[in-house]
């Protein structure tokens, strides 16, 4: 089993929980950038998604993220190397995919949770890394 990175370092998310738990207020110190991007087609390539709006298969897959585990499959956790360059430019190690398990689907399919190391970090792709969608959660 891989634990996520962000699991292991959660003293931002601590402090955070913390200030909700208390009853004040809580601000993010580093905002998670992105940009919107346009591959060669016009896609636009990354963009943002209510959590709401996620199929119900990502819930379960980013509860797994939030628990450390068990993951259904052993690529889970692994490295996202953005070979594709969609996502913002970071170190190697700093992305880890997960797979969306898709019904009816013979093989993993298409469906990704890509985590950055930021907490809330998540992108969701439906579509094997063409296209990355930012998940806002609380909307």
């Amino acid at each position: 089993m891989r634990i996520p990175p962000r699991i292991a370092v959660l003293g931002g998310a601590f402090a955070l929980t913390s200030a909700l738990l208390a009853g004040g207020v809580a601000t993010a110190s580093t905002p998670v950038a992105h940009a919107s991007v346009s591959t060669a087609q016009g896609i636009k390539a990354v963009g943002d998604i209510c959590y709401s709006k996620l199929p119900s298969q990502a819930h379960d897959t980013l509860t797994l993220i939030e628990k450390g585990g068990p993951f259904p499959y052993e690529q889970d956790g692994t490295v996202f190397k953005n070979r594709e360059g969609i996502l913002p430019s970071q170190t190697n190690g700093y992305y880890h995919e997960y797979t969306v398990v898709t019904p009816g689907a013979p093989t993993r399919g298409a469906k990704r949770i890509v985590t950055g190391d930021k907490v809330q970090e998540d992108y969701y792709t439906a579509d094997h890394y063409k296209s990355f969608d930012l998940v806002k959660y609380g909307c």
